[in-house]
């Protein structure tokens, strides 16, 4: 009997504490968060031959199921890469085994490209790309891809650490909502060294531009 009351009186204090959470549920109104402003991109003025293009994620199925990627990423690539392979620019691509030959024809690989085979979203990470740019004389990546709040955002940060000054056109990546691509966004300019005010190539850090606001010299 004491048993079977204690049940009770538990049930009945599990009925009213959920009563009690509906209610202030239903009183407070939702908390909304807002997302600082982002500064606006900024122009960057690049050596070629000490600057490299590294492509991400732009395979079928990937980009082809994502409408910003398609959309409005791939043409703003095709048009820049273009203008990078016309510069003379080491081109790189990162993407997993599975994808490594389904690379959109837009923007597809040459035989001389550099290419990495990747288990983590930081390209970086148990590869050998960081050999393969340095041996170049790389110091500075143009990063673009699926997704901002991904795998460029952490590829940016293991540029970075590697002491590699980073550069994000805005056109050329995104995420499946608004959000999240801000979200993205934000990170790149707050990973260490951050670069809150956006400044222009600044050593050792990232940099938000667009495709028609990157000039060679």
């Amino acid at each position: 009997m004491t048993q079977s009351r204690t049940v009770l009186l538990s049930s009945g204090l599990l009925v009213a504490l959920c009563g009690a959470v509906q209610a202030q549920s239903v009183s407070k109104p939702a908390l909304t968060l807002q997302m600082p402003a982002l500064p606006d991109p900024v122009r960057v003025a690049l050596n070629p031959a000490a600057t490299a293009l590294l492509v991400l994620d732009y395979v079928d199925p990937i980009c082809i199921s994502q409408p910003k990627c398609k959309g409005e990423m791939l043409p703003a690539l095709t048009s820049f890469m273009a203008r990078a392979r016309g510069a003379g620019m080491v081109v790189a691509y990162g993407t997993r085994a599975a994808n490594m030959s389904k690379w959109l024809p837009e923007v597809a690989p040459s035989p001389t490209d550099i290419k990495i085979v990747n288990t983590a979203q930081d390209r970086f990470y148990n590869t050998d790309l960081d050999s393969a740019l340095k041996a170049k004389g790389i110091a500075t990546i143009i990063i673009v891809g699926w997704k901002v709040s991904g795998s460029v955002v952490y590829t940016s940060v293991g540029a970075t650490v590697r002491g590699y000054t980073t550069v994000i056109p805005m056109d050329t990546t995104a995420a499946a909502t608004d959000y999240e691509t801000a979200i993205g966004f934000y990170q790149i300019l707050n990973q260490n060294p951050p670069n809150l005010k956006n400044e222009p190539l600044k050593p050792k850090s990232s940099t938000l531009t667009r495709t028609d606001m990157i000039t060679f010299q």
